[in-house]
Parts: structure tokens; C-alpha cells; sequence
């Protein structure tokens, strides 16, 4: 069982929420704007649209793969859906960013924890994929508690004509015989299957927050709320415990790790985020034991905004790398902050998300949607930024022009090449026709999850048990 001075600190990780919606400023609905912003466009939607959700339905990861043709997402009932771009849409004058079921597959099941009397979920909480080296894809899924490797592989054609088999699999007598024959491969529908190559279990005693694959592609991280062990890919009954925040006496426990991750490039350095809102960049050439860091992140605190909620807001819920490794993005409650590596005392960038909820965070606490977590991403060259919010809202934040924009994943646009209009939300005073009101947003609908294609501009946006794919306007 978790220790009681455990829980609270870990309702307080699981906090950070990335809502998402705030005004400034907003894309007309002009083909082509004057201003040059992109406009977005739907492309599809995958998964039912009835108002009944299957929990087990409810998506719970996304990720695309390096080069943006697969797209793979995880839910509630521990489940892997992989799409594989249409290769039409890659070709098509403009591209199109549609993506078809290549391969699903059960990949966690409940279990029973019979030493602890704990339930694990089957609940996939991250998706990371290894870089190709063969034909066949590979792909880490995690549980609470349990890493798998899958490789996911296409078979065309199969074996025909052996010596000692029928063509039914039975053997044949061999009295029978006459001769030997070579067997020939016949071409077959094409079959794709998903294989569980390695299991790395019983390595976390907290549930598991984060998995990141190494540049050297020989390695990987994996993070629950008080440690981080380094894994090498074909091992799994040994792992390396790099990180190690756990006091002696629990009573002491002051922060949890909330998300980890390696550096894109450099090999030795690795990040993670706490619930007290700091980021600690960690170089394993230092020491076997990385519980000093080399740089340690924390923004200067806003005294004008103290309030008893400060230090759950503040915790952050994730941190990415940019695709060129120079800075990072942090997303706590109510913002998207950047980090350049190079500048420790504060962020070179604020992006307020949904900052019109600061005044309704007292039934934010009541109702536990305070606690939600919201991921961030970057845009496939590191100028954009995108994140979760409230009300089936996601926001995208232009770093080069500092335009941001408030847009919606709703049934209403679920139609081809529909132009995504922006929302604008008001916060008190008189409502304008086209504003939403703050009092309306419905706090049950929230996109935790985002992903863009890593080269084009096509996201993934996952809102409850659907996946909207939205790509720019051609």
C-alpha cells in the first residue's frame, strides 16, 4: 500500500493541467491571411462520435513515429492502435495528412498485485518509438508497472511445399515419400503482425509516469514518482537506478517526479520535471548516481499571484526537448513556458494557456480537474508550440510572430477540409456573439494528449475516445 505521506504529493504530480484556451489573438477564416499563420483544416477523425464512451474507449497517449507514417495511440483498455499514413496523401498535389488502422493489438492486461493487494490498470501511459533499422517497426508501451518492446511486421507471402507437412500443417507419413522438394514462398494477403520481443517488468515500486528511448538507440529511461532506471533494450531482467529522490522517512517527501526525458542527441543528458515546478538537466558522465544535477531550471515565483493553489499549479505535468535540442518546453497548469538550456534563472518564453481560470480554481480543486495533466509538444521545426485544454480546446502558440490561437475538436467541424475558426473565450462583462463564455466550458471534456507529425504540419489531438487530425489549410 502507499504510504499516507505518499498520496497527497502524488494528487499534487498528477495535477498540472494544460487547458487550453484563452484569447488574443485569432485566425480569420481567409484562405490564404494576410499575416501568413497557418490555417488548419480538418482532415479525420478516428473512433465513434456517439455521445455513450466506453471508458475502456478513452485514449490515453499519441505518438507519431520519426518520420511521420506512423501514428500510434494507446487507451484506457490497454490497447495499441497503430495508423499508417495513406500513401496517396504523401504524393497528392497538396499533401493531405490521412492516416489508416495499420495494426491493432492487446497490449497490457489487468493484473493483480497479490503482495501488495494493488490492482495494476492495463492503462497505457506512454508510447515511444525506436528508430528503424529493419523493415519492422518496434515500439515501447507502458502500464503502471510493466515496459513491452513490440515489433510490429508485414508478411506478403508464405511458405509452400514441404517435404514432411501437408499443405494442412499435418505430418505426412514418411513411408510415403518419394523425393524432396524445395519449399517456395507464394505471395499472400499482406498480414501485418505485432510480437511482444522483450518484457522489463518488476523494476518500479511507484506507478510509471515516462519513457524515453536514448539517441544511442541502445538505451532507454523509465521514470515512476520517486525514481529513474536506465534500461538497455535487450536486457530485461537488470536495470540501472539513476535517480533516486525517495527519503528515508516518507514523512519528509516533499516532491515527486512528474516527467523524464533524454536529450535528443546528447546521449549522456536527460531531463525531469518535479511537482515543486523545477527541472533538473542530468549528466550521467558525472556520476553512476545522478541525484546532484548539472543545471537545475526554476523560474522566478509570482509573489502577486500567491495563493494556496500555487503549489499545485506550479507542478509540472511535462517536458519535451525541441527536435534541435537547444531548449526545452515545460507545461504546468496554466501555462507553456520555454527554456533555453543555456539560461537556468528563468524561461525565455511564457505562453499564458487558459489563464481566465485563475479566478475558478477553487472548484477546479473541488472537482479534481486541478490534478489533470496536460502534455505539450513542438511543431515539426521548433516555431510552434501546441497544448491541451479544457472544452475539447487545444492552443497553438507561434513563437516567431507571438501569436496564439484557440481552437476547437468538435463533431460540429467533423467535415473534409473544414476551416478550424478560432474560439475566443470571455472572462466577465457583456458576451460577444462570437465569444465563449467561461461559465460554459464543459470541464469533462479535456485534451490531455497532442502530437505533431515531425516534418509537415499535421496534428493529432485526442479529445476522450476520439482522434482528430487536423492538418494545414491547402
Amino acid at each position: 500500500m502507499e504510504h499516507p505521506a505518499f498520496k497527497p504529493l502524488m494528487i499534487r504530480q498528477s495535477s498540472l493541467t494544460r487547458l487550453g484556451s484563452m484569447l488574443n489573438t485569432a485566425v480569420g477564416n481567409s484562405k490564404k491571411p494576410a499575416n501568413g499563420e497557418i490555417q488548419w483544416c480538418f482532415s479525420q477523425v478516428k473512433g465513434t462520435l456517439d455521445d455513450e464512451i466506453t471508458e475502456a474507449d478513452i485514449i490515453s497517449c499519441v505518438e507519431f513515429n520519426h518520420d511521420g507514417d506512423l501514428l500510434a495511440t494507446g487507451d484506457k483498455g490497454g490497447r495499441v492502435v497503430i495508423f499508417q499514413r495513406d500513401p496517396g496523401s504523401k504524393t497528392s498535389v497538396p499533401k493531405r495528412g490521412e492516416y489508416n488502422v495499420y495494426s491493432t493489438f492487446q497490449s497490457h492486461e489487468p493484473e493483480f498485485d497479490y503482495l501488495k493487494s494493488l490492482e495494476i490498470e492495463e492503462k497505457i501511459n506512454k508510447i515511444r518509438w525506436l528508430r528503424r533499422k529493419n523493415p519492422a517497426h518496434f515500439l515501447l508501451s507502458t502500464n503502471d508497472k510493466t515496459i513491452k518492446l513490440w515489433k510490429v511486421s508485414e508478411r506478403d507471402k508464405r511458405a509452400e511445399g514441404y517435404n514432411l507437412k501437408d499443405e494442412a500443417g499435418e505430418t505426412k507419413d514418411r513411408g510415403v515419400l518419394t523425393g524432396l522438394r524445395v519449399p517456395v514462398l507464394k505471395p499472400m494477403e499482406l498480414m501485418v503482425e505485432a510480437s511482444p520481443r522483450r518484457i522489463y517488468a518488476n523494476a518500479h515500486t511507484y506507478h510509471i509516469n515516462s519513457i524515453s528511448v536514448n539517441s544511442d538507440a541502445e538505451t532507454y529511461l523509465s521514470a515512476d514518482d520517486l525514481r529513474i532506471n536506465l534500461w538497455h533494450l535487450d536486457i530485461t531482467d537488470q536495470s540501472f537506478n539513476i535517480v533516486d529522490i525517495k527519503p528515508v522517512n516518507m514523512e519528509e517527501l516533499t516532491e515527486v517526479i512528474t516527467a523524464a526525458e533524454f536529450h535528443p542527441t546528447d546521449c549522456n543528458h536527460f531531463v525531469y520535471s518535479s511537482s515543486k515546478g523545477l527541472i533538473r538537466l542530468c549528466d550521467m558522465r558525472m556520476a553512476a548516481l545522478c541525484d546532484r544535477h548539472a543545471k537545475l531550471f526554476e523560474g522566478p515565483e509570482d509573489a502577486a499571484n500567491r495563493s494556496f493553489f500555487s503549489e499545485i499549479i506550479s507542478s509540472i505535468s511535462d517536458v519535451k526537448f525541441s527536435r534541435s535540442g537547444r531548449y526545452m518546453l515545460s507545461r504546468d497548469y496554466l501555462s507553456v513556458k520555454v527554456w533555453d538550456l543555456h539560461m537556468e534563472t528563468k524561461p525565455i518564453e511564457t505562453y499564458p494557456v487558459h489563464e481566465y481560470l485563475r479566478s475558478k480554481l477553487c472548484s477546479l480543486y473541488e472537482n479534481d480537474c486541478i490534478f489533470d495533466k496536460f502534455e505539450c509538444c513542438w511543431g515539426n521545426n521548433d516555431q510552434a508550440v501546441l497544448t491541451g485544454s479544457y472544452n475539447n480546446f487545444f492552443r497553438m502558440f507561434d513563437r516567431t510572430s507571438k501569436r496564439d490561437v484557440t481552437l476547437e475538436a468538435s463533431r460540429e467541424i467533423a467535415r473534409p477540409k473544414t476551416t478550424l475558426k478560432a474560439k475566443k473565450i470571455c472572462s466577465g462583462g457583456k458576451r460577444k456573439k462570437d465569444e465563449v463564455s467561461v461559465d460554459s466550458l464543459d470541464f469533462n471534456k479535456k485534451i490531455l494528449h497532442t502530437a505533431w507529425h515531425p516534418t509537415e504540419n499535421i496534428i493529432a489531438v485526442a479529445a476522450t475516445n476520439n482522434l482528430f487530425i487536423f492538418q494545414d489549410k491547402f
